[in-house]
């Protein structure tokens, strides 16, 4: 059997604590660990977001082309697995050379995030 990872008191806290989680707001899901932050200088429309190499309990919405400040993009939104709160994007594809790095990467917005050592 699959052990779950969240962030509440009765989960693996030590491990959470030692691997710097961050987990949904809302329910605390785990969603992303500090280690696969790519950059902090990203901005969603509500704030400040982190972009990530990898997230996990997420489910991806529908892809869609958007214009963002970089220049247009496929994106899907993301969402809690457990909660279904929407917490950022995840990029598909960029359109420009210089935004490739983005592609197959994820956007969680900081509001959206709990750390799970906090």
């Amino acid at each position: 059997m699959e052990q779950k990872w969240q962030c509440q008191a009765n989960s693996s806290m030590a491990e959470l604590m030692a691997s710097r989680a961050y987990c949904c707001f809302k329910c605390q899901n785990l969603v992303a660990f500090h280690d696969d932050i790519v950059s902090k200088d990203f901005q969603a429309s509500n704030g400040r977001a982190f972009l990530f190499s990898h997230a996990m309990n997420i489910i991806l919405g529908p892809k869609e082309d958007r214009q963002l400040i970089t220049g247009l993009h496929t994106v899907a939104d993301v969402y809690c697995s457990d909660c279904g709160e929407e917490l950022g994007w995840k990029y598909i594809k960029a359109y420009e050379e210089t935004q490739k790095y983005k592609e197959g990467k994820c956007v969680l917005e900081k509001f959206k995030i709990i750390k799970g050592n906090g």
